[in-house]
């Protein structure tokens, strides 16, 4: 015969329950009283429910009524409410937000043939509740087995008595909050090495052996995401001595479109040593998006150059990415020509997308950057975005107090925030080229 949990009694509040000896070590940080401090995910459980009421939802088919009490002593100094369901139907009507806990009775009939199917039952309904299973002490194998399947702890009906379930309850609760805070910060690891290595595929190492010229780069992401977008570049140098750059930007935020990003900048750095350029390049660069994109509203834009082995000439192809900035010495910086560009990649079956020549001279720099530079607001509360025109006037200002290479991308990003009166809400990609000889 089960033994009927006692109704409330009388006990004395300060007694307390040693919070070491049922915690686990999965509980970190417990006071006496079995709590812990800060939020939760649990259902019911915000800050403050170590030293406050808990409801137990209670799934037996028991006809002595042995959880006929509406409330059980807790040792904390609170109560335990008392919620009773016959069967799973029931207990999923009378699953509200306010449970805290269910006790699950693996014996319940109707479940069919398999010995844990009322726990993995109320398991899958209730994935963010603390769960305890119950049993009977000749049935110990089956008890182990629930906690292994995700409950936080098991009782036995034949030693069961008031005292022991509401202080189970408590633990069990605290238990689940610790098991969550535990997944939360290993989810958390897991992004961290997921973006590092998004990072690594999307902001290469530029491989330009044997050129002369300087290479910079910045890149930050939004801030509202902190999550990588999907802006990336590239820059190579072929054995025949061109120096090749690319930057482009996948539409949209996130994992899916940066690592989409990462396939483009992968494909563009094996094509370009495969020798392929302009047209030929980005044509193919298409065919690439079109069959890794997730869906036909999925595009990309692009920027490439390709300068020559003496550095004074470039070819530039655009595809519906903003012109790169060239500053020559002794002149202010200018957009290079954005005429005869193409669209973005992604966009039309059949596009071309023409190389220009463009003239660089002796001593140079060429800063490529993604449309995050440029969205920004013009000054703080202001409605109207930097703009191209605007980045101009910024860059020309900071290179008239001599910056360059690092430390103008690093103002220059640093800058753009300020403007816009906070963090950006764009990713922002920026690699700079410059060449210093006056001579080839």
């Amino acid at each position: 015969m089960p033994v009927p949990v006692p109704r409330q009694r009388n006990v004395p509040v300060a007694e307390t329950a040693h919070g070491g000896a049922a915690g686990g070590a999965g509980v970190v940080g417990s006071r006496a009283d079995g709590g812990l401090g800060g939020s939760t995910g649990v259902p019911g459980g915000g800050s403050g429910v170590s030293g406050g009421d808990l409801t137990l939802l209670v799934i037996e088919d028991d006809p002595a009524g042995s959880f006929s009490v509406p409330e059980l002593p807790d040792t904390a100094g609170a109560r335990v409410k008392v919620r009773s369901a016959r069967n799973l139907t029931e207990a999923a009507r009378l699953l509200t937000d306010d449970v805290h806990c269910i006790l699950v009775d693996l014996a319940l009939p109707g479940t069919g043939d398999e010995p844990l199917s009322p726990l993995k039952h109320v398991l899958r309904l209730a994935p963010r509740h603390a769960v305890l299973a119950l049993t009977t002490s000749g049935d110990a194998q089956r008890a182990a087995e629930a906690v292994q399947l995700g409950a936080q702890d098991h009782l036995f009906r034949d030693e069961l008595d008031a005292r022991l379930l509401s202080r189970a309850v408590r633990y069990a609760v605290e238990r689940k909050r610790a098991d969550t805070a535990q997944t939360k910060l290993a989810e958390s690891r897991l992004r961290a090495q997921e973006n590092a290595r998004l990072e690594r595929g999307l902001l290469p190492t530029p491989l330009l052996e044997g050129s002369n010229l300087r290479f910079a780069a910045r890149y930050r992401p939004g801030r509202s995401r902190a999550l990588l977008g999907g802006d990336f570049y590239d820059t190579v140098r072929t054995p025949d001595g061109t120096v090749h750059a690319m930057i482009g930007d996948v539409c949209g935020h996130g994992p899916d479109e940066a690592a989409l990003g990462v396939e483009l900048r992968i494909a563009w750095r094996a094509l370009t040593f495969a020798g392929l350029c302009g047209d030929e390049l980005l044509s193919t660069m298409q065919q690439v998006l079109e069959h890794e994109r997730e869906s036909d509203e999925i595009f990309a834009t692009l920027c490439t150059v390709d300068i020559a082995p003496d550095g004074r000439r470039a070819g530039l192809c655009l595809a519906g990415h903003p012109s790169p900035l060239i500053a020559r010495k002794g002149k202010a910086a200018q957009l290079l020509p954005y005429e005869n560009g193409g669209p973005a990649l992604g966009l039309l079956p059949r596009a071309r997308w023409p190389r220009r020549q463009v003239e660089l001279g002796g001593a140079w720099s060429l800063m490529m950057y993604t449309d995050g530079l440029i969205e920004g607001r013009a000054g703080p509360g202001e409605k109207q975005r930097l703009g191209q025109e605007g980045m101009l006037d910024m860059i020309n200002r900071q290179l008239g107090e001599g910056l360059e290479g690092e430390a103008l991308l690093e103002s220059a990003v640093s800058e753009v925030r300020d403007l816009n009166g906070g963090d950006l809400t764009d990713d922002v990609a920026v690699l700079l080229l410059s060449r210093d000889r006056q001579t080839a």
